[in-house]
């Protein structure tokens, strides 16, 4: 396949999670614009920080007038799980300048990790660039679309609509495919079983400790089926 036929196949190949993408931004807008910021402002931000955990994090407390120092420092706790991500994701990009491994790690989402790492690892012949980059695309024009919207049209909705439902949705799509063997169904059990027990921690390190659990016990698992 050429270059382009693996950016649009990228770009396909995200579309399943594409409707809970969308309200996942719209949720942002709409906070943003109950805590005050203007439409640009939010819209930068999301163009920007392209993350929408850290920046509802950020939104409140700002809107607490919390220090900038504790907003960072939230924020980058919130985002540590992309260190696990870029460390997992590396090895397939090892051939790429810095330069486009910097543009790369702008766009590295639960989204673009998971399904550019399946790809990549079913398919040695896809070119990895240009596959990543058809993921991002799409996940970021959607994103700022919703964001977009919320900002128009977030403070029109009724008061008693949830939109979070559609985070869990999308976690939902990213999961269940990746789920393969043994190992991965044990990381998806204990990192989900964590994840509940972990709710309310401090500092939103539950889902940092369910992950590290999740990966743990696969580690172990996978360990112990090679000594057999």
């Amino acid at each position: 396949m050429s270059q382009r036929e693996d950016f649009v196949a990228g770009v396909w190949d995200t579309f399943p999670t594409l409707p809970a993408n969308i309200p996942f931004g719209f949720v942002v807008g709409a906070a943003a614009v109950q805590a005050g910021f203007s439409g640009v402002q939010i819209v930068a931000m999301s163009a920007t920080v392209f993350g929408g955990a850290s920046q509802l994090a950020a939104i409140d407390l700002l809107a607490s007038n919390a220090p900038l120092a504790v907003v960072a420092l939230t924020a980058v706790v919130v985002n540590l799980r992309y260190t696990m991500y870029s460390a997992a994701i590396a090895p397939h990009f090892r051939r790429l300048s810095e330069r486009w491994r910097l543009v790369c790690a702008q766009f590295l989402l639960d989204t673009t990790f998971a399904i550019s790492v399946t790809e990549f690892e079913r398919n040695e012949d896809t070119d990895r660039l240009a596959y990543y980059l058809g993921t991002a695309a799409a996940v970021y024009v959607t994103y700022l679309a919703g964001t977009v919207a919320g900002v128009v049209f977030g403070d029109r909705m009724p008061g008693g609509l949830q939109l979070d439902f559609a985070v869990p949705l999308l976690f939902l799509a990213l999961l269940v495919p990746s789920i393969s063997d043994e190992p991965t169904a044990v990381a998806a059990t204990v990192g989900g079983f964590v994840a509940v027990v972990a709710v309310g921690a401090p500092m939103n390190l539950g889902i940092i400790v369910a992950g590290l659990s999740g990966v743990t016990a696969a580690v172990l698992v996978s360990e112990m089926g090679v000594g057999q």
